[in-house]
């Protein structure tokens, strides 16, 4: 259905052009919700009918991506949680099919959209299951809206990294993004100079340890949406945004590790062991401050384990999160 340029279809929510279905090939159905604007979801399923009284009780899935990414980060793992409970993905705003549209994409407000989200689209409680930057809006809204969260995933999430070396051109980069300006100039050359696919295989470099187990149908689906966000205002400023608030909170002292402190749901840290972007030195020491929480460190594995060893996830996430209370 054709209608003006950045107005979304007033039948289904989504933007003009919008590749919705990408997420269908592995049984995601895409939605939109008004959330203070569009946020696009994709509902990957679940039980129609309880087989028996711990499936009847599982609490709600929802997935949160990380920077830079989208709904298509789960799409390795979703299938299979969704045999037991309900599984959701969102996009946050500025990212994935969910248009920037001048709102504000730091990670603070991404935590109150999360929040909302599982209140008005969810309707109940739910697990969070976050990566990277994701992890660390999962951990934001457990702390600000702890009556919407029943436990946490935290899949190599954004965590304080006092005493730990990054990856130094990780390092680089970050410091490129936090410069006003340089940042804008940087994303403009790299979006001019690499191609959708170039761009896509070179976010699979840095998040892989091993980029051979990219899967390919995965990686060409993320081509196709890099394309579309090609066409969209703001994209450039929705990125850098989130990343810079990312930084102000990784580089705010005591406050982080302060929040972590006072979060109390029951938790699972997975965090791969060859990670660049968060070293695994980083999820160590946050697993000796919070000794309730069940740790898992995945040998060989990068950034983004659940689309490098998706089948190793599930086999860690899912008898933990059968073990949860109803």
């Amino acid at each position: 259905m054709t209608t003006a340029a950045g107005h979304p279809d007033t039948t289904t929510g989504a933007p003009v052009g919008a590749p919705v279905d990408l997420a269908a090939p592995w049984g995601g159905r895409s939605r939109y919700a008004d959330l203070g604007g569009p946020v696009h979801w994709v509902d990957f399923g679940g039980p129609t009918e309880a087989r028996d009284g711990v499936e009847a009780a599982a609490p709600p899935l929802v997935l949160v991506h990380g920077l830079g990414g989208s709904h298509l980060n789960w799409v390795g793992v979703a299938p299979a949680l969704a045999r037991h409970r309900r599984v959701v993905a969102l996009d946050l705003v500025g990212f994935g099919l969910t248009p920037h549209e001048g709102r504000s994409s730091n990670v603070r407000d991404n935590a109150a959209l999360v929040a909302r989200f599982v209140r008005e689209v969810v309707g109940e409680p739910a697990v969070l299951m976050g990566n990277s930057m994701g992890g660390m809006i999962s951990l934001l809204v457990a702390d600000r809206f702890p009556e919407v969260v029943e436990a946490l995933v935290l899949v190599d999430a954004s965590l304080p990294t006092p005493g730990v070396r990054p990856d130094r051109q990780v390092l680089l980069e970050f410091a490129v993004y936090a410069t006003p300006f340089v940042g804008e100039r940087y994303m403009q050359r790299n979006a001019a100079r690499f191609t959708d696919r170039q761009r896509v295989l070179r976010t699979v470099a840095v998040c892989f340890a091993d980029p051979s187990r990219a899967d390919a149908a995965v990686v060409d689906a993320g081509v196709e949406l890099a394309a579309w966000r090609r066409t969209l205002p703001g994209a450039e400023r929705a990125f850098l945004g989130a990343a810079r608030s990312l930084l102000r909170i990784l580089r705010s002292g005591n406050r982080y590790p302060a929040l972590i402190t006072r979060v109390r749901q029951p938790t699972l840290l997975l965090h791969g062991e060859l990670d660049k972007l968060v070293p695994v030195g980083a999820a160590r020491a946050t697993a000796e401050s919070k000794p309730a929480w069940e740790r898992e460190i995945l040998a060989g594995v990068g950034h983004t384990p659940q689309l490098e060893v998706p089948d190793a996830v599930v086999a860690r996430v899912e008898p933990w999160l059968a073990s949860l209370p109803g």
